[in-house]
C-alpha cells in the first residue's frame, strides 16, 4: 500500500515543544506544538504528513534523529530503547506561523501515541520530519470520493478546509460515536456523510459497507480513503470490481491494522 507522495522540496529534523492540549470531541485530541523550527517548515495544506517523534515513559528528554534524509531510520534504530523516542506518522491538522496542529484518535488500549496525547502539556517536547502530501487529484476530475475511519478524519478535515469552491465529493466520515460528529468547513458541492460506529464494531466496518451500497455519481472520479487497512483496501477493491473505476485513480492508505500494534 504505497501511495504516490508528493515530497517536500527541503526538509529537517524539527524540534519543537507542546503549546496546547485540547478535546474537540471524546475520542479525539489535538496537540498543538510550536517553536522556532517552523521558520523552515513549509506548510502544503490537505493531507500534509510528518513523522511525529516523542519521548517514551521516563525518558528525561527526547533525542531526535540528527540526519535529514531516510537515513534516520537506521540511526534511530540503533540507539538503546532506553533512549530512541517513539515514531509515528501523523497529519497535520492545521498550520499557523509558528505553530502546527496535530489531531489524535484515542484508540482504546495502550498505544503509545495515544497515551502520549492523553497526558502531553505545555513545555514537553516532540519533534516532526516532513514527509509530504499523498492527496493528489488530477486537474478537472469530475467528482471526488473521500473516505476513512477515526484515523483518517483529521486529513480528511484538511483536505476539506483547503479545498477549492468548485470541488464535488462524496465524503464518509467513520467516528466511534456520535459525539464525534462535527461541524464541518466545505464548499457546498461537498455531502458528508458522518457515520457514528455501532458498539461493538470493527473500526472501519461500517464505512465500507456504507459504500458499498451508496449511490454515488455515475462514472469514475478520483478516490482517497484512508483508515485501517481493511477499509482502504476494501474501498479499492469495490471501485475496480464493482463500478468498474481504474485503479490509477484510487489513492487507498492502511494507516493502521485492527489488533496489531505498529512497530517502534
Amino acid at each position: 500500500m504505497i501511495p504516490k507522495v508528493r515530497r517536500p522540496r527541503t526538509r529537517r529534523m524539527i524540534t519543537l515543544e507542546v503549546r496546547a492540549n485540547t478535546a474537540p470531541s471524546p475520542a479525539f485530541r489535538t496537540v498543538t506544538l510550536g517553536g522556532p523550527g517552523l521558520a523552515e517548515f513549509e506548510p502544503a495544506g490537505d493531507d500534509q504528513a510528518v513523522r511525529l517523534f516523542f519521548p517514551r515513559a521516563g525518558q528525561d528528554r527526547l533525542r531526535m534523529p540528527t540526519l535529514d534524509n531516510e537515513g534516520w531510520m537506521a540511526e534511530l534504530l540503533v540507539m538503546p530503547k532506553s533512549r530512541r523516542p517513539w515514531v509515528r506518522n501523523y497529519t497535520i491538522r492545521r498550520a499557523r506561523p509558528g505553530e502546527i496542529d496535530i489531531e489524535f484518535a484515542l484508540h482504546d488500549g495502550d498505544a503509545p501515541a495515544a497515551e502520549w496525547a492523553r497526558r502531553a502539556r505545555p513545555g514537553d517536547p516532540a519533534g516532526v520530519f516532513d514527509l509530504g502530501v499523498s492527496y493528489l487529484p488530477p486537474p478537472g476530475v469530475p467528482w471526488q470520493l473521500l473516505a476513512g475511519d477515526e484515523s483518517a478524519l483529521p486529513a480528511i478535515l484538511a483536505i476539506l478546509e483547503n479545498a477549492a469552491d468548485d470541488l464535488v465529493a462524496e465524503v464518509f466520515l467513520e467516528v466511534p460515536s456520535a459525539a464525534d460528529v462535527r461541524e464541518v468547513e466545505a464548499p457546498p458541492g461537498v455531502r458528508v456523510h458522518w457515520l457514528p460506529r455501532p458498539e461493538p464494531g470493527r473500526p472501519g466496518a461500517l464505512a465500507l459497507a456504507t459504500i458499498r451500497e451508496a449511490g454515488l455519481p455515475s462514472g469514475p472520479g478520483y478516490a482517497w480513503v484512508a483508515g485501517e487497512a481493511a477499509l482502504a483496501t476494501g474501498v479499492r477493491r469495490h471501485l475496480v470490481r464493482d463500478r468498474g473505476w481504474p485503479k490509477a485513480d484510487i489513492a487507498f492508505l492502511g494507516y493502521w491494522r485492527h489488533g496489531r500494534a505498529a512497530p517502534g
